[in-house]
């Protein structure tokens, strides 16, 4: 066992003796599927947090030649396909954390030093099948390959540490990409190359420098949306095991989605939420709010806006192709936007190509990343925001009217009203603190129409629900009656109790109370 060559199990040992492992091992048969085929080199790239290193030490100690890890794997998902035994610890495996070599020797050069440390573990490994006077480490591969006819599998994690931590250096990016395309590509010696990182792979001019990788990233996990985070199945058995909310877990942590799987859990905050047994925000351990200050503050038009209208639980609609997969090359706001998708600040409808806030935790990274400056307004709003439920709760029409024109004031700014839409958007912004209690659900389907804006109660919330019905230019009482002509109460399948009917009018002529509000008690049964 070696510290880069055949690093064995003790890692994914670690993993699998914890309080909660949730069993991800059938990855292992997607892997398996693509060993010397045209699919052979992978990148995954997953915002922190999300298991990447976990999976990488699974796959070291699955395919580590001079290990016996049957019995690690006895009982979990992969032992019963039909290519486990096939692949079992058959394979020299090369790991490289590319973090590692960020802080070499000063005389050393990032990927010279990279190459001498694996290096002089080659020459240990195989030094029967090595000449040392190779000219570097794919020789000395090409040349145990030729000899032996022993083919390696390479596993790389923090792939993208040079991009994210020297990106000023585009001579030194360019010379790691040039490695790692001399290292891997076309080399008859790899069966599989499988890196993660938090980026895709970076683009230089039109092309890829790694153009053999396919990629599988938050904006297309591909077949590997399942092992992305926890799936909604996987959270709710913990829940039971651990005595948590359910509902509670999935306000905090859900709302990453893809083509096939729709609810997609941070794994690290589940798991310590489980732990502690206490919905938080842990985001910030491993990230500060100032990472994201960084990004939401760069002066490119439409950029704010898009930002409080997705608090103000608003999709925005997102171009993802453009972005250059590094942290410094924006050229519009999209690319701003498709970076936080990445870093797991934004979630993303691959479907729709919408972005949006995923959940209450990294909502809570909005807050305090706006709370420092630069965002004073939207500050006061989202402040105000709880007593304007308080208000609404206590049918106060007039006080909710004067709160939405204060709302209306304070974000106008950024926000204009021009359509029900901005409307709708600054409505759920200035009732934003309700998110706290409620399930916030924008145009839900009725069977005869779309209600505005639903509040439901989560389970452990003893409150009226909600149903927000807007106007623009119209009137509040026949926003009202649309609720009960077009019977949207009835759509909150397996409610029962108080509803509160909530009629809002924009009156764009109106200066000085441009809000109106009717506000109706009824009650619903079972």
């Amino acid at each position: 066992m070696g510290i880069y060559i055949n690093p064995g199990n003790d890692g994914f040992r670690k993993a699998v003796r914890s309080e909660i492992y949730v069993d991800k091992t059938e990855l292992i048969a997607c892997t398996n599927r693509y060993i010397d085929t045209e699919q052979q080199f992978i990148c995954v790239s997953r915002p922190r947090r999300f298991g990447k290193s976990v999976t990488l030490a699974m796959l070291a100690a699955y395919y580590s030649r001079g290990c016996d890890s049957r019995e690690l794997f006895d009982g979990w998902k992969i032992a019963k396909s039909p290519s486990f035994l096939e692949n079992l610890n058959r394979y020299d495996v090369i790991f490289l954390n590319m973090q590692q070599f960020l802080t070499g020797p000063e005389n050393l050069g990032f990927t010279e030093y990279l190459e001498q440390e694996v290096l002089e573990e080659v020459l240990e490994e195989y030094g029967a099948d090595v000449r040392k006077e190779n000219r570097g480490l794919s020789d000395a591969l090409k040349r145990i390959y030729a000899r032996t006819g022993k083919r390696f599998i390479f596993l790389i994690d923090e792939w993208d540490c040079v991009m994210r931590e020297r990106q000023e250096s585009e001579e030194l990016q360019r010379q790691y990409m040039d490695f790692l395309r001399h290292l891997l590509k076309d080399q008859p010696y790899v069966a599989l190359a499988y890196m993660t990182g938090i980026l895709p792979v970076k683009k230089y001019g039109c092309h890829s420098a790694l153009n053999m990788f396919w990629e599988y990233s938050m904006t297309g996990p591909g077949i590997f949306e399942e092992y992305t985070g926890f799936t909604q199945k996987e959270v709710k058995k913990l829940c039971e095991r651990y005595e948590m909310d359910f509902a509670e877990a999935g306000s905090w942590y859900d709302g990453y989605q893809f083509r096939e799987f729709h609810h997609i859990y941070n794994p690290k905050s589940v798991v310590e939420a489980m732990h502690r047994r206490e919905f938080a925000n842990y985001w910030t351990s491993t990230e500060t709010y100032e990472a994201l200050k960084i990004y939401m503050d760069m002066d490119f038009d439409g950029l704010r806006a898009d930002i409080v209208q997705m608090l103000g639980a608003v999709p925005v609609r997102v171009n993802t192709r453009s972005f250059q997969n590094d942290m410094r090359s924006f050229q519009t706001k999209d690319d701003v936007l498709t970076l936080l998708i990445h870093l797991g600040y934004l979630a993303y409808d691959s479907k729709k190509e919408e972005a949006f806030i995923p959940n209450r935790e990294i909502a809570r990274e909005f807050e305090n990343a706006m709370s420092t400056g630069g965002w004073t307004e939207i500050v006061r709003v989202l402040k105000a925001s709880e007593r304007l439920l308080e208000r609404t709760l206590s049918c106060d029409e007039k006080s909710v009217a004067e709160g939405l024109d204060e709302a209306h004031t304070q974000a106008a700014s950024i926000l204009t009203y021009n359509n029900e839409n901005s409307l709708a958007c600054a409505v759920s912004l200035a009732y934003y603190s309700a998110r706290k209690e409620y399930k916030m659900i924008r145009e839900l389907p009725s069977g005869r129409g779309f209600a505005d804006i639903v509040f439901l109660p989560l389970p452990y919330c003893r409150k009226p629900a909600l149903v927000v019905e807007l106007k623009y230019d119209k009137s509040a009482e026949s926003a009202v009656r649309q609720i009960k002509d077009r019977c949207y109460t009835q759509a909150l399948e397996g409610f029962a109790g108080e509803i509160l009917l909530v009629g809002v009018n924009y009156d764009k002529d109106s200066r000085d109370k441009p809000h109106s509000c009717v506000i109706e008690r009824v009650k619903k049964e079972l």
